[in-house]
């Protein structure tokens, strides 16, 4: 199955190579661009991609309120027409940690660091669009702590509630926030992976989030684990 991607930069070249690269991949075909977050909503409307990949930082409209018009499930995506939302991957650098930290509230699935390998941003459209979150430990988890650290009183939403978890739900959403990959989270508390696979679904279903990034930040708003630990 081909995995349908538009390319929202407003630098020409980067969007060229970004195309050119994924284009060379067989299972990746990039149906579109777009030079600003107006201009995404409305080709994301005319080509329905599976992975919208998207700079933070542009004129007109910026990435995160692009980003929060095509997943905002009360517009229907595509600013409103329709039922249909794409994935969410942003596009980001080490310096826009408020950005990153919105933009997975809002519900993107990710993130990816502009100047990444190749292979990186081949591997990210895949994760993504198989319905996975993308949050490397050593950067995400990094990223969210800073913020958090930062605008502790945000983190601690009196409203946020999550008494409805099983204590071993909430214990497997405590390892999500810290970084731990299925396979991790399965060897620390003795359970198969699939076990594993299975409370998070739960997990997911019970706090009506999207996908494993909007777990992490749900865990910090809560007060579940908190930053530094």
């Amino acid at each position: 199955m081909t995995i349908r991607v538009i390319i929202v930069d407003d630098q020409a070249m980067v969007r060229a190579g970004f195309a050119a690269l994924l284009n060379a991949q067989s299972d990746i075909d990039v149906v579109g661009d777009a030079a600003d977050g107006a201009q995404a909503l409305e080709t994301a409307g005319r080509t329905h991609p599976d992975v919208v990949l998207m700079d933070v930082r542009m004129p007109v409209m910026d990435g995160l309120e692009a980003a929060r018009r095509l997943l905002d499930p009360t517009a229907g995506g595509r600013g409103g027409n329709g039922a249909y939302r794409p994935k969410v991957l942003m596009l980001t650098t080490f310096d826009v940690d408020d950005y990153v930290y919105e933009a997975l509230r809002a519900g993107a699935s990710g993130f990816l660091l502009k100047d990444a390998p190749p292979a990186d941003l081949i591997a990210a459209v895949r994760v993504v669009a198989a319905g996975e979150a993308l949050l490397a430990p050593s950067v995400t988890r990094r990223l969210i702590e800073d913020f958090a650290r930062t605008r502790p009183a945000r983190r601690r939403d009196p409203k946020v509630r999550l008494n409805g978890l099983t204590p071993r739900e909430t214990e497997v959403l405590e390892l999500i926030a810290r970084g731990l990959s299925n396979q991790e989270i399965a060897a620390r508390l003795v359970l198969a992976e699939q076990t594993v696979k299975t409370h998070i679904g739960r997990i997911l279903a019970k706090l009506d989030l999207r996908d494993r990034a909007q777990a992490v930040v749900l865990a910090y708003e809560s007060g579940l684990v908190a930053p530094g630990q």
